[in-house]
């Protein structure tokens, strides 16, 4: 509302404008579960796909607590036609005797509807670990869902309640008898909040599997009415079965995973890893079932006891020699598969998506564990550590050259002067306008360079098949013409220090022929960027041009075409109303 004064005195006008009073009626309460319905994104991250599949977790989690205390075997998980999802287990079963907290109530009712409501906080309910930390697991399920019906076995009767919107349709109720114990979950989510309800089976049978190896003897069993696809997970080796299924298509440095599992205080620790001869590091790590995937106290830790461990064995075998500097934590993960859980009562996680487990105690247990698992392992299996070390200070030898490479590439100076003779580059200097399309070959070049506009558009011609980077350290990436050649065209360098404000083209497309050679460059180059200038594809500048492989021309008719089942279906069109058809293979 606005509102005009006039001074007396003055004689001038004056505007204010009056906003909305700001008192006690002013403040909102949001009452049970309304908190997560407002605000959804603090409780399980997203409304996208991934916070849906962050509600299922959330249920499934409920039951691994369960199987982390002892309490059960056997998970089975749904997804229905109806778009709801059914979870099943055979653990303990909620409680659904009355609250004490909450006369009149119904256990059950309370952690359905009720935020930090769990047996997780302090209490003898579960003394092992659990994932659900912060108690709005599955209440934050309930509240996010349209329908939901929790059944649970106890004491030979089965108990069910429904839920709409988070908000129960009547009391917890005996409607039958059961035999053994358990918990039923169904929920359908709420589309007015969420974004999606279409859950993806692969993604979460992913999960499930990691689930499986890390509680062995564990069953989980899942099924998607949609379609039939069901699979089955169980695994009795853990996680010394999870590395080996990592490492089944690579050539391993030893024959079989290190495993160690040791409880320390109240923490249990379990590790499992072994070496291959590829270059990148392959690491998983979790805390009570949950997938820490931004690390934590106890990838520190690991960390920390494989560095030093592989030191001090290096130099006490005379591997490592006196002139030589330590192994980097970089140089002793290189090729290594690795799988790393603990379980403890108080989990201390980074959010309510629990991407990083934050107790500072664990970083030393793990440290320890690890230290003295490796150390005795090395020490009764000479031949394989020697491997192991030797596998590392190729990785330190490989790092340095790299490094030397790095500093020759970037002292040269970035003027057109220096640019790779065979670019056909564009007069514009606007990268945001500019062009840069890489082809297979001087042919090819040549007619691209014909066609362009030389504006804006650049040609930078390869000579056949670029190296493969997945199987070349850096300093041999870097001795390749080719891919110098690549690197110095794009202006942003490679490795730690990339600098996308250099980069030179706005939009850089790869352009191959269309047959199996040119889908085979196409996968090089692919590589090439994902494995070191991944921020090229994040930033949405690559890109792959589709050349058709055929022209087919009867008459002044013609038509270009993409593959041999289309040309055939041209030709046998054209057959009908001409005599002659010429079809031309692009090749170059």
């Amino acid at each position: 509302m606005t509102t005009v004064s006039e001074n007396d005195r003055t004689g001038t006008k004056s505007t204010s404008t009056t906003s909305p009073a700001y008192d006690a009626n002013a403040i909102r309460i949001l009452e049970g579960l309304e908190a997560v319905r407002v605000r959804p994104g603090m409780y399980i991250g997203s409304t996208d796909i991934r916070g849906l599949h962050h509600l299922v977790y959330e249920v499934v989690d409920n039951s691994v607590d369960e199987v982390l205390n002892g309490g059960c075997t056997h998970i089975e998980v749904v997804i229905r036609k109806d778009g709801s999802l059914r979870t099943e287990d055979n653990g303990r079963g909620i409680p659904v005797d009355e609250h004490p907290q909450r006369p009149g109530v119904s256990t059950l009712e309370v952690v359905m509807t009720t935020l930090h409501a769990g047996g997780k906080f302090g209490g003898d309910g579960y003394k092992m670990g659990s994932g659900g930390l912060h108690g709005v697991g599955v209440s934050a399920v309930n509240a996010l869902s349209d329908y939901c019906r929790v059944e649970v076995k106890r004491g030979g009767k089965l108990y069910a309640q429904e839920y709409h919107q988070g908000i129960p349709q009547g009391p917890v109720k005996v409607v039958g008898k059961s035999q053994g114990t358990g918990t039923v979950n169904i929920f359908r989510p709420d589309l007015t909040i969420m974004e999606t309800g279409n859950f993806d089976f692969d993604t979460l049978a992913q999960r499930f599997r990691e689930m499986a190896y890390l509680n062995r003897g564990l069953t989980i069993y899942m099924k998607d009415e949609r379609d039939g696809n069901e699979v089955t997970y169980y695994f009795e080796g853990g996680l010394r079965s999870f590395v080996s299924h990592l490492n089944k298509n690579r050539n391993v440095v030893q024959q079989r995973p290190l495993h160690v599992e040791r409880k320390m205080d109240k923490t249990l620790v379990e590790v499992a890893l072994q070496y291959n001869d590829s270059f990148s590091e392959t690491l998983f790590s979790f805390a009570n079932g949950i997938n820490t995937v931004d690390g934590g106290s106890h990838v520190t830790g690991f960390r920390t006891a494989l560095t030093r461990t592989l030191n001090e064995y290096g130099r006490k075998a005379n591997i490592l020699k006196e002139n030589e500097s330590n192994l980097s934590g970089d140089d002793v993960r290189e090729g290594l598969t690795a799988v790393i859980s603990v379980k403890l009562p108080e989990a201390q996680f980074e959010g309510q998506t629990k991407g990083k487990l934050n107790n500072a105690d664990v970083r030393v247990q793990v440290d320890q564990v690890l230290g003295e698992a490796l150390s005795q392992f090395l020490e009764e299996n000479p031949s394989e550590g020697r491997r192991i070390l030797e596998k590392s200070l190729n990785a330190a030898r490989a790092r340095e050259a790299a490094r030397k490479a790095r500093e020759l590439v970037r002292r040269k100076d970035a003027l057109d002067s220096t640019l790779p003779g065979k670019l056909a580059d564009c007069s514009d200097r606007r990268p945001e306008r500019c062009e840069l399309y890489i082809v297979e070959g001087d042919s090819a070049g040549g007619s691209a360079k014909q066609g362009r506009d030389r504006h804006f558009q650049a040609i930078l011609p390869l000579r056949g098949k670029i190296l493969n980077v997945e199987r070349a350290r850096l300093d041999k990436m870097l001795a390749n013409e080719e891919i110098r050649n690549l690197i110095t065209a794009m202006g942003t360098g490679v490795g730690e220090k990339i600098e996308m404000e250099k980069l030179r083209y706005g939009r850089v497309i790869l352009m191959a022929d269309a047959d199996v050679d040119g889908a085979h460059i196409r996968t090089l180059l692919l590589t090439f960027f994902y494995r070191h200038l991944p921020q090229l594809i994040d930033g949405g500048h690559l890109y792959i041009a589709q050349p058709p492989l055929y022209r087919v021309q009867a008459a002044k008719e013609r038509h270009y075409v993409f593959s041999d089942e289309e040309r055939d279906t041209i030709v046998a069109q054209l057959g009908e109303k001409h005599k002659t058809i010429a079809v031309n293979r692009y090749k170059g």
